[in-house]
């Protein structure tokens, strides 16, 4: 599957990619990257000659009919794990093992810190659950990637791509070992990820935001919400005040009637 789908991806869209040196030839590791698109999961394992496992909501493993059977399959060629994200606790420790058991086979192992698409193409503040917790219990290398231009190609509620070069930028591999057996302070956990955050930074040129981008989300929303709203005032005050000048039109021409008709009958 992975032939058949990176094949196609590579010759149609031709990414560019640079210091694909840094991931090794063999043995596990960790590939963080930031995340622009739903194609990021595809793109990053095109380039490379090894199976790079990501993490995906359980439901597109769990859709019923042909088409549901037809993703999954897909998924699963394609080398993603279906993590069920109904409990927040539960599927973070889903996740972690997950990871973990990818690093256990000598694997890679793909992870968004973020944890969702970034909202407009800003980089926003990782999780340290996910990220951190894998790589020190692994002790698995972090290797930073920085996927470009991949929400111009795909932008979210877009299904048909657009045709132009997206690009991949991995750096250098970031040890943690220093960190080994401290991976229950959160204070580490804050620090290992905000590193590999600013490597990220530093690959993709992209505006750092330091909030998280699923509360960057709800704040997009709000406000388009509450745009929409004052849209809806706006139309409804312009609906009255419209309502009211035409009553005042009409009773204007009431009143110029009745004087018309007071000055016939005195003359």
């Amino acid at each position: 599957m992975k032939v058949a789908v990176g094949g196609p991806l590579k010759l149609a869209f031709r990414p560019w990619v640079e210091g694909i040196e840094y991931v090794p030839a063999e043995g596990p590791a960790i590939l963080a990257s930031n995340h622009l698109s739903f194609s990021d999961s595809f793109f990053l394992p095109a380039v490379l000659d090894r199976k790079v496992t990501f993490i995906a909501k359980a439901e597109y493993f769990t859709t019923p009919g042909v088409k549901g059977r037809m993703t999954a399959a897909f998924f699963k060629g394609v080398g993603q794990l279906p993590v069920d994200r109904s409990g927040a606790r539960g599927a973070g420790q889903a996740a972690i093992q997950s990871g973990l058991d990818v690093l256990e086979r000598g694997e890679l192992f793909g992870i968004y810190p973020e944890g969702t698409r970034s909202p407009d193409g800003r980089l926003y503040r990782g999780k340290p659950g996910g990220l951190a917790r894998v790589a020190l219990a692994s002790g698995a290398p972090v290797i930073p990637v920085a996927m470009i231009d991949t929400e111009k190609i795909q932008p979210p509620g877009k299904v048909v791509p657009k045709l132009m070069r997206p690009g991949i930028r991995i750096g250098k591999p970031l040890d943690f070992s220093r960190y080994q057996g401290m991976e229950h302070d959160r204070f580490v956990l804050r620090a290992l990820t905000d590193e590999v955050m600013y490597e990220i930074m530093t690959l993709s040129g992209q505006e750092y935001v330091d909030i998280y981008a699923t509360a960057a989300k709800r704040q997009l929303a709000d406000a388009a919400k509450a745009e929409k709203q004052a849209q809806k005032q706006a139309g409804q005050a312009r609906k009255e005040k419209e309502a009211e000048e035409a009553t005042e039109r009409e009773a204007g021409g009431q009143e110029a009637d009745k004087a018309a008709g007071t000055e016939r009958s005195g003359s």
